[in-house]
């Protein structure tokens, strides 16, 4: 690290504020959703997500003294490291109540694709950060996209869609900001609409309904049940909400995985419109200073880093916030910070933590 006192002058407080302004808030949506539960998994969801926010928050500490060019350096590490956990997940796995297979069981319960989207980011950006000069070259975006799919594979076959569909903008956006040539931009979209095609009758059963439904909701009205609930909920909401706590929908238990899929649209019936403007205008800050501190980088790796977390942030808000308003196929992503999940709450504040650690580390500017 730099000298002690001036790299934590640097340090920004408004990026650690908003975040934990989004998790505190989360905690509170979280207790509203479960509210009155009966079931042992969901009693403890509170406790959880508090344990792992304020490990959360130590994390981004100790993230922030580590220099980010020492785990670059890492990377290879990492990735084999990340690709090992993915395949422990295949044979030793542990079941979720969706029926899919991503998790293991080390005391306790953790998801190694969420580790996976942080080692990605920075893999994936030391990997093109010593490369991005030649990415006029086919042959090195190439090798960049063999880094993301072999993991991205992995976690496929759990099945995991909406986390596989991250590490695909992960990688888009990070090589974007890497230079990407123009030419090649045409031929990686011929090749994502083929793939989408050969890919989604690979898809389960209930992955294609989700799809399904959202382009025609009549094909399934059980899956289409409760996008229909969460329209009601952010509809009923109106302009100030029901009411923390006492949302009918919310507290009729209308609404289903309102704690985690579906947390916006308890977000929106309770504090209507306006509660749903401030937490996308909170977003809003967290991401823009995540892209200031990419714009002010001292090394073309902390750019990348910034903005593969921005990206991944983005993306997840983007894609959860929009399931909720069908105007997205549920997908199963969680609003970053608020949704409740110990693994993810984590290692979103890891990327939290990567990001001032490249903050504190920026080149000085004469302003």
């Amino acid at each position: 690290m730099q000298n002690g006192s001036g790299s934590w002058r640097r340090f920004d407080f408004v990026l650690l504020a908003s975040t934990m302004m989004l998790v505190v808030f989360g905690i509170l949506m979280i207790d509203s959703a479960t509210q009155d539960a009966i079931d042992d998994d969901i009693i403890s969801r509170v406790p959880n997500q508090i344990r792992f926010a304020i490990v959360g928050f130590a994390v981004v500490i100790v993230m922030t003294l580590i220099d980010y060019r020492l785990l670059g350096g890492m990377s290879p590490w990492l990735y084999v490291g990340m690709i090992i956990m993915l395949i422990m997940v295949e044979s030793f796995g542990v079941i979720g109540a969706g029926g899919a297979k991503r998790w293991l069981n080390i005391g306790i319960r953790i998801q190694p694709s969420e580790i996976g989207k942080i080692v990605m980011i920075i893999t994936l950006s030391k990997y093109v950060a010593e490369r991005y000069l030649n990415l006029d070259k086919l042959s090195t975006v190439f090798g960049t996209m063999l880094h993301m799919a072999i993991p991205a594979a992995l976690i496929f076959r759990q099945p995991d869609l909406g986390t596989t569909i991250v590490f695909l903008v992960i990688w888009a956006v990070i090589v974007w900001s890497a230079g990407l040539r123009l030419r090649h931009i045409a031929l990686f979209l011929s090749v994502g609409l083929i793939t989408l095609i050969i890919v989604f009758p690979l898809l389960r059963p209930y992955q294609q309904a989700r799809v399904q439904t959202f382009i025609n909701p009549d094909v399934d009205s059980d899956e289409y049940y409760n996008i229909n609930q969460a329209l009601i909920s952010i509809g009923s909401g109106g302009l100030i909400g029901k009411g923390y706590y006492v949302g009918s929908q919310n507290t009729g238990r209308f609404l289903r995985v309102r704690h985690t899929d579906f947390i916006f649209s308890v977000i929106a019936h309770e504090f209507g419109m306006m509660g749903g403007v401030a937490v996308l205008a909170m977003f809003a800050l967290v991401l823009s200073r995540i892209l200031k501190g990419a714009r002010e980088a001292s090394d073309p790796l902390g750019s990348m880093i910034c903005y593969g977390v921005a990206a991944m942030i983005f993306f997840q808000t983007t894609v959860s916030i929009g399931m909720n308003l069908n105007l997205m196929p549920v997908t199963g992503l969680t609003l970053p910070f608020v949704s409740s999940g110990g693994t993810s709450l984590l290692f979103t504040m890891v990327g939290i933590g990567l990001v001032q650690s490249v903050i504190v580390r920026r080149r000085r500017l004469n302003i």
